[in-house]
């Protein structure tokens, strides 16, 4: 942003001098016209003419110049503020993606522990049922299947806008 402000400084600064340029070259174009048909010494007339269409001449090529780097600054600055959305673009969409990541994985760890709690009444269910042999064995098989102490995660609430 610095950069497109320091651009933008730099493009109203060469407007100003483009601006003051075409007024001196039109003062220079005026005084031209007013020497020609000023009636006087012949050669002085026509050095002084010389003179300012020699500067004439160089305060176009100063504008022509100016113009060209106007318009590429301009370019420039188009570029950037495209680049600018763009990236906004990407970084919506990102987090878009995130917060949808984020709601499925809050949905998966509810259903995870909706699984948990039907496999922890399933066992007992069977442990209740089979005595103590059945007890023994259910354990064993589904040592893996209890929870680890620890926060619960909140349930899913998914919200949609239409």
């Amino acid at each position: 942003e610095t950069e497109l402000e320091e651009l933008q400084r730099l493009l109203a600064g060469m407007e100003k001098e483009h601006r003051d340029l075409l007024a001196r070259m039109e003062a220079g174009e005026a005084e031209l016209e007013r020497l020609r048909k000023v009636e006087g010494d012949k050669v002085a007339q026509q050095d002084r003419s010389a003179q300012l269409e020699k500067e004439v001449a160089a305060l176009r090529e100063k504008i022509h110049h100016l113009d060209d780097m106007l318009k590429s600054q301009q370019r420039k600055v188009r570029q950037m503020i495209e680049q600018l959305q763009n990236s906004k673009t990407v970084i919506q969409a990102k987090d878009a993606a995130i917060q949808e990541l984020k709601e499925r994985v809050s949905y998966l760890e509810a259903e995870n522990l909706e699984m948990h709690d039907r496999i922890e009444h399933l066992i007992e269910q069977q442990v209740s049922r089979g005595g103590p042999s059945a007890r023994a064995r259910s354990k064993s098989e589904y040592v893996s299947s209890k929870r680890l102490p620890g926060p619960k995660p909140l349930p899913l609430i998914r919200v949609v806008e239409t």
